[in-house]
């Protein structure tokens, strides 16, 4: 009797999915745990693997078709298991199949290492499992390509692009990413749903620059990690909200939801748009603590290992358009959540101290927060005591 491969449970705020690859082809003899599918969700992608032995004999739902939690993918027809048989593997495994060497890759992984052609058997990983930086750095740029694989996997439908005479109007049509279409409802949501508004302050960071160039060879030499800015803001904006607890909250119906805890979100660049991990507990991390878990979270959101843990909840979010270039913006809530604090590109500018016109490095802050539970008055505190707080840095050891 025929086993159905179903779309498995992703966590509460998933309800949908799209195949963004199929690993097997009709007629394939698989093994339990051995990975039959890639999904791509609106957080993570992930594969969903055999249940058990036995052959693929059909697919339901190919490349590029959008399906719900639960929704047949496929079936199973029961069987003897192929003679190498993998380890087992929970159904839903993100980003953990394993590459044939006993070691584990990530789905990025292992599209990366078909694009470049690289054996997956063959690339010595630096952590628990392949990553796409793995495959990055082990791909030669004079590398002969692969020989093709007897059956090989028909992968998603793509247009291939053709010559563009000089001066032809081309125009591209691409499918937004299940991530990327997300992003946008989201960020139309939260201007249709909050009643945004906008603060801005500057901070002077003679201190904090001076602090971090004393330190910064015995901070890397100890924790193996720079000492950044993001950490200085981190502990600011958790001291803060202690005082102003109402940026740390969220609405449900007719109530505010005050959160005595401090689960902080850090916007980081990765390959589908910007994703905002959390670290959880910010307020009890140290300044290595709260750069260790930065430096994690983009290395994973570059070779696609985020998991779900890591994006659910978060209390407040912290962006930094700093690092691309930024000098002033105004950042977007990321529901349900009510305050945002925007960082931007440090930049020596003439400011006036005690009579005299000096250069300062200064950064331009902006706090975005929902006036429906946040007055200006507040919100313009709460930027203001940041602010003090990152100016005058022994505040944050004396403060928290």
């Amino acid at each position: 009797m025929s086993v159905n491969i179903v779309v498995p449970e992703m966590g509460e705020s998933i309800v949908d999915a799209r195949v963004a690859r199929w690993l097997k082809n009709e007629g394939d003899a698989v093994a339990v745990g051995e990975p039959l599918v890639e999904l791509e969700t609106d957080k993570v992608d992930v594969e969903v693997a055999a249940p058990q032995n036995g052959v693929l004999e059909k697919i339901a739902h190919v490349a590029g078709a959008d399906v719900k939690i639960g929704e047949v993918l496929g079936t199973l027809r029961p069987g003897a298991a192929p003679a190498a048989t993998p380890a087992a593997a929970p159904a839903a495994a993100p980003a953990a199949a394993t590459n044939g060497s006993g070691v584990a890759a990530t789905p990025s992984a292992r599209k990366a290492a078909r694009e470049q052609n690289v054996e997956l058997a063959s690339v010595k990983a630096e952590g628990p499992r392949v990553t796409k930086a793995d495959i990055e750095k082990s791909a030669k740029p004079a590398a002969a390509p692969a020989a093709a694989a007897a059956k090989p996997v028909a992968p998603a439908p793509t247009a291939k692009p053709r010559p563009v005479a000089s001066g032809e109007r081309v125009e591209e049509r691409i499918r937004m990413s299940k991530r990327r279409a997300t992003i946008a409802k989201r960020l139309v949501e939260a201007q249709s749903t909050a009643a945004m508004l906008t603060t801005f302050n500057e901070v002077d960071m003679t201190n904090v620059m001076a602090l971090r160039e004393r330190h910064k060879d015995g901070f890397k030499k100890k924790y193996g990690v720079g000492l950044g800015v993001a950490s200085f803001f981190v502990r600011a904006a958790t001291t803060a909200l202690r005082e102003f607890p109402r940026l740390n909250a969220e609405i449900q119906g007719d109530e505010m939801v005050l959160k005595h805890y401090f689960d902080i979100g850090v916007a980081v660049g990765a390959a589908e748009g910007l994703v905002v991990p959390v670290l959880r507990d910010a307020d009890r991390l140290s300044f290595a603590g709260i750069e260790l878990g930065i430096r994690e979270f983009a290395k994973k959101a570059n070779d696609g290992s985020l998991t779900l843990g890591d994006l659910q909840g978060g209390t407040f979010s912290i962006t930094n358009g700093g690092v691309f270039g930024s000098l002033m913006s105004t950042p977007i809530l990321n529901p349900p959540q009510v305050g945002i604090l925007g960082l931007h590109s440090i930049k020596e500018r003439p400011i006036g101290v005690n009579g005299q016109i000096v250069l300062r490095p200064m950064m331009y802050t902006a706090l975005t927060y929902d006036h429906r539970i946040v007055d200006g008055a507040e919100a313009v505190q709460f930027l203001v005591r940041v602010k003090q707080l990152v100016e005058d840095p022994a505040m944050l050891l004396v403060e928290s």
